[in-house]
């Protein structure tokens, strides 16, 4: 009985050694990939230091990252960094930079974007509508909810 428990026991320790490895070794191909300037590895490397996920959680880190995401063109990382900024979270406070943010977003399309910076065709003529509040709560969303969605959806190659 005492062996097979001792089995058991070295068993699991080997799973979670060679999971522990796996981790590393997927976090290292991301960091590499991302210092060679890949933007999908960037906005994940940021998305992992904003949650804490994998890595310690670091909120400047985080913003350098996706800032260098951003710059490429990465939609989500836009959105993020425009999120970021008004919040200050990771960078200093800015709704100018925000804004310049979500205006890129918004001119790929991104329908939050255009609502956030009160060019909503739906809510025009309707009830009036607090573009101000919005973009505040959107602000306190956006950077957990983006980044949880990069982690779960962007493949690294």
């Amino acid at each position: 009985m005492f062996k097979l428990f001792k089995l058991l026991v070295l068993s699991l320790m080997l799973a979670l050694n060679l999971s522990v490895r796996a981790e590393e070794s997927a976090q290292s191909a991301i960091q590499q990939a991302a210092e060679q300037g890949d933007a999908k590895a960037q906005a994940k490397l940021g998305a992992m230091y904003l949650l804490g996920s994998g890595i310690e959680k670091d909120e400047q880190k985080a913003a350098e990252w996706m800032l260098k995401a951003a710059n490429q063109g990465y939609l989500e990382a836009q959105v993020i960094m425009a999120a970021l900024y008004d919040r200050g979270l990771g960078v200093k406070s800015d709704v100018k930079t925000a804004t310049q943010w979500y205006e890129k977003a918004a001119a790929q399309g991104h329908t939050p974007s255009l609502a956030i910076l009160g060019r909503n065709p739906v809510a025009k003529g309707g009830v009036a509508f607090n573009y101000q509040a919005m973009r505040l709560s959107a602000a306190k969303q956006i950077p957990t909810e983006y980044a949880k969605k990069i982690l779960l959806t962007t493949v690294i190659k």
